[in-house]
């Protein structure tokens, strides 16, 4: 089986130490690294080109929506799936015009987490379950 690689990228040292243990428990996932702001996830993006980096929205020195437009052209092939503590739309519109593939809520259950970083990895995308919904409404959808 291969192993998904994985780069943390928050600056939250106990935020990117539970999930690190999250994603530890699971066969297929490997944690390759983890940055603390955006300049750092680049650089490491660089270094280990892991497969999916889970990356905060708001970080220090370079925000997750900029590092994710830099990563996408350095590394085209690593995929982002943004994380936010944030339930907002504006967040979420930006993330996927960055070209995040993905926007997971930081209280999302552990194997929600497990869930999004796997459908991503094989090219789909995925929401924290309340936020597809309020798009489509938002975009005038059912």
């Amino acid at each position: 089986m291969e192993r998904i690689t994985v780069l943390l990228a928050d600056d939250h040292k106990a935020v990117r130490k539970e999930f690190r243990q999250i994603l530890e428990l699971e066969d297929d996932l490997e944690v390759v690294g983890e940055a603390n702001d955006g300049h750092q996830a680049v650089a490491m993006v660089k270094k280990h080109r892991p497969a999916l980096v889970l990356m905060d929205v708001a970080m220090p020195l370079l925000n997750g929506l900029e590092a994710t437009r830099q990563i996408l052209k350095a590394a085209p092939g690593t995929k982002v799936l943004m994380l936010s503590a944030y339930n907002d739309d504006a967040y979420v519109e930006t993330a996927i015009n960055s070209g995040a593939m993905g926007f997971l809520l930081k209280q999302t259950c552990a194997s929600c987490v497990c869930a999004a970083i796997r459908e991503v990895q094989n090219g789909n995308t995925f929401f924290s379950p309340s936020i597809p919904s309020r798009l489509h409404k938002r975009n005038g959808k059912p």
